[in-house]
This record gives structure tokens, sequence and C-alpha cells, in this order.
């Protein structure tokens, strides 16, 4: 999330993916004021004009929150409330608006005071380096970047090679050159580049990205092991414990480690653990809980607002949280096992 403090009780805020708007969900309370750009339909006081027709136009509005929730579980934020302050004299104040924020969109915060938790979740991904995942063959390529525990895929780039059994007149440079276009179009500074796949493309590959001086800005690291190229290498890279030993301290691996962890002690009959929001939510009250893992499912099935509250009260008990999604097969593991799974410090009784 990309943030810059205004004063004391504002904040401008630009989420770059769907944990950053989940984390404004948590923040977002009813009472405060938001401030963005919007557009409202402004009759035409005309002679001859339609009673049923106006002028779009944009506008600036500042409006104090009465209702905040995720539509299409974490694509978009919706803050509905009403308007206390606008750039047009045409638009009244106290009607009622909604701003729907979607990824990249700005608004800024003003609350009367901000709560620890909520400076602690505004400012969390603000360093949080990226992973470019190029898993490649000579048939094709896949490329997705991975931030947190999202995956964002890129189509899958094709060479046009007709394999060994095929005479062609392949040119894998210009292969290589499509796959860099694509890679320097999704790459930050902060980012890894991680390539992967079947036999020795993948060398030549990292060879060829280096001869750029662009390719300076990022680390490029070659990884064995992976006999997958496209979408399914990406996949195959994001389950391996390859991907635990060379992102250990990504969001990813923490999470692939805690559901090994309750699969590990759900074996052993050990109580160590949940599964499920009502099953978490108790051991929360108790203080049992250490870490928890939570999926977009858990917010579909559940009241949304108990959840964030949920959430907010673990975070500020120190407990380490991480959502994921659909988009790795990680997120899909979590909402198999009831939306929410938790590592405990000791048992509580049922």
């Amino acid at each position: 999330m990309i943030t810059k403090e205004i004063d004391e009780n504002s904040v401008s805020a630009i989420p770059e993916d769907s944990d950053d708007l989940l984390n404004l969900r948590r923040i977002i309370k009813e009472g405060d004021k938001i401030i963005g750009d919007t557009t409202r339909v402004i009759k035409q006081d005309k002679e001859y004009a339609r009673p049923d027709r106006g002028e779009r136009i944009k506008v600036r509005i500042a409006l104090i929150a009465e209702k905040i929730s995720l539509d299409d579980v974490l694509d978009r934020l919706r803050i509905g409330g009403t308007i206390s302050e606008s750039s047009n004299e045409a638009v009244p104040h106290g009607s009622h608006h909604s701003f729907i924020l979607k990824v990249n969109d700005g608004i800024t915060i003003s609350k009367k005071k901000w709560l620890p938790i909520e400076k602690t979740l505004i400012n969390s991904n603000n360093k949080q380096s990226g992973f470019v995942l190029v898993a490649i063959d000579t048939g094709d390529c896949g490329i997705a970047r991975l931030k947190g525990t999202h995956l964002e895929f890129l189509p899958n780039i094709y060479s046009g090679s007709g394999g060994k059994r095929y005479k062609t007149n392949f040119n894998i440079e210009k292969f290589f050159e499509e796959i860099q276009h694509a890679v320097f179009s999704i790459v930050k500074e902060s980012d890894s580049v991680i390539i992967f796949g079947p036999g020795e493309t993948k060398k030549k590959f990292s060879n060829f990205l280096q001869k750029d001086p662009s390719s300076k800005k990022f680390k490029i690291q070659v990884v064995e092991g992976i006999d997958s190229g496209g979408e399914d290498g990406i996949y195959t890279f994001t389950r391996s414990k390859t991907m635990k030993e060379i992102m250990s301290e990504s969001k990813l691996a923490k999470v692939s480690e805690i559901i090994d962890e309750v699969m590990i002690r759900a074996n052993q009959k050990s109580r160590k653990f949940t599964m499920g929001f009502d099953e978490t939510r108790k051991a929360n009250e108790y203080g049992a809980v250490e870490a928890l893992v939570f999926s977009d499912n858990a917010i579909q099935t559940n009241d949304e607002a108990k959840v964030i509250e949920f959430l907010n009260d673990a975070e500020s008990k120190g407990v380490k949280t991480y959502s994921v999604d659909s988009s790795t097969d990680i997120g899909l593991r979590v909402t198999g096992l009831g939306g929410i799974i938790s590592l405990l410090r000791y048992t509580v009784e049922s």
C-alpha cells in the first residue's frame, strides 16, 4: 500500500493489491471521514432540459462512513455514507453516496484517533518485496508476480517451437525478448526474479536477461528441481519444498509452514490447533492463538463485520495473521479446512 501521512489524523492511501483492500476494510470504521474522487449525476436546471437526464461530472467529496463492506470477496471495497463536503456546490451535503474502491484507487482517511492496530495495518505492506516467477520451457513460459500470498498471472507466452520431432526456423532470442518485455512490465526494483523449468532453457534465459542493464535493479535467481513450464510450473513451484527454502521470509512460505504444522498436529491427535471460524474465535477469547491463516471464504461464508472485528482483536493481542485467496493452492487448502486455521499456544477446553 502506498501511503502518505497528511497530519496526525489523516492518511492518504493507494491499495496495490487485494491484501491492501482487506487492510483498509479493517481500518475504516463508522464515523471516519473518507475523501476521494468520484462521479455524480447533476440534474440540468435549464428551460428545455429533460428532468430525467443529467450530466455526469467528476467531483471530490468527503463522506462520513456509515457502512463498509467488501464486494466480490476481496476485489473491491464499498464505503457508503453521508456527504459532508464537496468540490461542487451542485452536490448537496447530507445526501448519500458510496465509494467503490479498487486496486490503485486513492482515498484519504481521517480519524479522530488512530488505534495502534490501525496504524500497523496501514503500514504493514509498505516495505514488502515481491517475487516474479518465471516457469520457462522451449515451448512456453508462465509468468506471475507473487506479493504476500497473492499470485497475479500474465498470459502464457508461447515460443512457436515445433519440438524435437519437427524442424523449424525457431528463434529462441525472439522468444526470450517477448518474455523479458513481460517480466519488465511487472517487476519492481525491490523484487526478485526466480526462474525455473525443465532443461537448460532457464539458464539461457537468465543469461539473456542479465545482459540488459535494467536487470541490475533486481535480483535474479535460477532454481533447479521444477520440471514444468507454463502456468503448471508456477503452481508446482508454490507447492514445492524449494519455494519454502529460497523464499523462507515470504508470507506464502510462512503460511505453508503453518498449514503443514496444523496437519502434523491433527495427525498426532494434538488439540493445539483450530479449524473454522467459531472454533478459532473461541480460542482467541482465551488468548490461546499464536498464528492464524484465513481465506476469502471465511469472509464470504460468515458475518463480515464479526470476522473483521475478530481479526483486529486477534492481531491486537499479538497474533500473527495471514490472509490467502484462491490464486494459490494454499488458499484453496485453507478454504477446505474451514476458511480459518490457527496454531495454539496451549489447549483450550471445548
